[in-house]
Order: structure tokens, then C-alpha cells, then sequence
């Protein structure tokens, strides 16, 4: 008893430190992509939510921002790169294109980044305001202390199922 209630104050302590330390990896594709621009300046201050730093490297990151239109080619791209981050892994998908193909419909055109990887938070709009953007992100931090992303129910239904 007394090792189980150990081990879950230190899983929540440890998801409290990852949602107020996210390193994002921005997967710009479209106009979107200066939208998401003026959310990470001064103004909107998204410093405040651990999200500041972007990092150009998959490896290095454990949240990727998919900013815009998912063509069939960069499906597989998009695979790749989310599949080269470190667990857990979160994804948001940024405005109505990401999430679900926008006004797009066409052969070429994915209807939404939901088709290649497992996203945890859609942020609607074309493009969304900068309120939405955070409005987004404090919804996963929420599902990131909750344990309830995508990854971490993943995880935990693996650990279950070791046992």
C-alpha cells in the first residue's frame, strides 16, 4: 500500500514538471505557420505555459505543433517525425486544415493529421486566434497531469498488459 501511493505522488510530480516543460517541434506547412508566429511573441507570452522553445530536432522534442495542410506526400514525413520523439509524446494539431483537411478536398490532400498520427488536441480556426492557441495547450497540460494523451495511456495500457 504504502509503495503504491509513493509511486503515485512521484507520477504526479513528474507529469506536473513535463506539462510546465513542453519542447515543442513546430511541423509548419502552410499559412498557419505566421499565426503561430504571433503566438509565441512577447505578446501572448506563451512562456508562461513551459512552451517557448521550439526545437527543430524530433529527437529533442516531445510535442509537435502540425501548423497547416497534410498533403499525401507529407503524410509519411509527418510519421516519421513524430515516430523519432521521445515518450511520452503529445501532437496538437493547429487550425482547420490539420485538423480536418479545411476547405481542401482534393485527391492531394489529407483530411486531417489525425489520419498519419494520434492527436491530442485540435485547435480549430483559419487561422485560430492566439487565445485558442493557449486555450489548446492548457487542455493538454490538463491531459498531461491527468495521464489521459494519447502516449501516456499507451504507455500505461503497455505496462498493464507486461504484467
Amino acid at each position: 500500500m504504502g509503495l503504491e501511493f509513493t509511486t503515485t505522488r512521484v507520477a504526479d510530480a513528474i507529469n506536473w514538471a513535463r506539462k510546465y516543460s513542453l519542447f515543442t517541434y513546430p511541423f509548419v506547412t502552410a499559412c498557419c505557420g505566421m499565426e503561430y508566429m504571433s503566438t509565441a511573441g512577447p505578446r501572448y507570452d506563451i512562456a508562461r505555459f513551459g512552451a517557448e522553445f521550439p526545437r527543430f530536432s524530433p529527437r529533442q522534442s516531445d510535442l509537435i505543433l502540425i501548423v497547416g495542410t497534410i498533403t499525401e506526400k507529407m503524410g509519411p514525413v509527418l510519421k516519421r517525425v513524430y515516430e523519432q520523439m521521445a515518450e511520452p509524446k503529445w501532437a496538437i494539431a493547429f487550425g482547420v486544415c490539420a485538423c480536418s483537411g479545411g476547405f481542401y478536398q482534393n485527391y492531394n490532400t489529407m483530411p486531417g493529421a489525425d489520419q498519419v498520427i494520434p492527436i491530442d488536441v485540435y485547435i480549430p480556426g483559419c487561422p485560430p486566434r492566439p487565445e485558442q492557441v493557449l486555450d489548446g495547450l492548457m487542455l493538454l497540460q490538463e491531459k498531461i497531469q491527468k495521464k489521459q494523451s494519447h502516449s501516456q495511456l499507451r504507455i500505461l495500457h503497455e505496462q498493464q498488459s507486461s504484467r
